[in-house]
C-alpha cells in the first residue's frame, strides 16, 4: 500500500495533489507544530498578471500550537472578501463557472479548527479532480508522538501497513531509503515535471494555487497534468 503524509495546505499547488493521486492513503500531518509565515494558511492567485499572495486569518496564532490547535478568525468578512477578489480575477477565465463553486462551497464551510477545515477543503478539490485516496489524519492515529522526523514517518507508515512511502523531492535530504528498506518500506520521492498552460493573454507565472489550475483547465486537462511527474 502506498502512503504519504504532508502537512495540511489549503488549496496547495498541483504537486500537492501529484503527491495525492499517486498513492493509496494520503495522510494529513495535522498534530505537528503551526508555522508562521509558511503555506498552511497562504498561497498565490494570479491577479492582473501577477502572484498575488492570500491568507486565512487566524487567532491566537503560535508555533508553540499544533495545527490542529490552530484556529481561524471567527470574523466572517475575510470569506466575502476572498470570494470577491476570486470573482475579479478569474470570473473571465474558461473553465470559472465549473470550479467556482467548488471553491466557494469550501470558503463558505463553518469548520473553525483550521486542519478540519483544509481537510475539509482538501477532499472537496480530491473529489473535484477525480482523486479517489483516502485522506486521514494524522491525529486520528495512535502512535508515540515522542518521535520526530523520520522516525515518527516510519511509525506512521507502519501502523497504516504502508510498505511503499512518497515524499515531496524535499525530502530527499531528509529521509534514508536504506532506513526505510530496513523496515520493508520502499521510499521515492516526486518531483513534479514542468507545467505550463493559458492564463489569459499573459506570460505564464507558475507555482500558484491549484485554484488558478481548476479556473484554466478542464478537469480532464487537470488529469492529464496529475500525471506529469517522476519518481526518484
Amino acid at each position: 500500500m502506498k502512503a504519504a503524509i504532508m502537512q495540511p495546505y489549503f488549496a496547495p499547488y498541483i504537486g500537492y495533489f501529484q503527491l495525492m493521486n499517486e498513492v493509496d492513503t494520503f495522510v494529513i500531518y495535522d498534530d505537528v507544530n503551526f508555522i508562521k509565515k509558511g503555506w498552511i494558511n497562504r498561497n498565490n492567485l494570479l491577479v492582473n498578471g501577477q502572484s498575488n499572495l492570500f491568507s486565512i486569518p487566524l487567532t491566537n496564532v503560535s508555533q508553540n500550537k499544533k495545527i490542529n490547535e490552530t484556529f481561524i478568525s471567527p470574523e466572517e468578512k475575510w470569506k466575502s472578501n476572498f470570494l470577491k477578489k476570486l470573482q475579479m480575477a478569474y470570473k473571465k477565465a474558461p473553465y470559472y463557472e465549473s470550479a467556482f463553486p467548488t471553491i466557494e462551497k469550501i470558503i463558505l464551510h463553518s469548520e473553525e479548527n483550521l486542519a478540519k477545515f483544509i481537510e475539509f477543503s482538501l477532499k472537496e478539490i480530491a473529489t473535484f479532480l477525480n482523486i479517489n485516496t483516502k485522506i486521514i489524519l494524522s491525529s486520528n492515529i495512535e502512535k508515540n508522538n515522542s518521535l520526530k522526523g523520520q522516525e515518527k514517518i516510519l511509525a506512521i507508515c507502519k501502523k497504516i501497513n504502508a510498505n511503499h512511502y512518497i515524499n515531496p523531492i524535499g525530502g530527499m535530504e531528509l529521509y534514508d531509503k536504506s532506513i526505510f528498506l530496513e523496515e520493508n518500506i520502499i521510499l521515492n520521492f516526486i518531483q513534479t515535471g514542468i507545467i505550463e498552460y493559458p492564463q489569459f493573454k499573459n506570460e505564464f507565472v507558475p507555482w500558484l494555487s491549484i485554484i488558478d489550475m481548476m479556473m484554466f483547465n478542464s478537469q480532464e486537462e487537470i488529469q492529464k497534468l496529475l500525471t506529469n511527474f517522476k519518481l526518484k
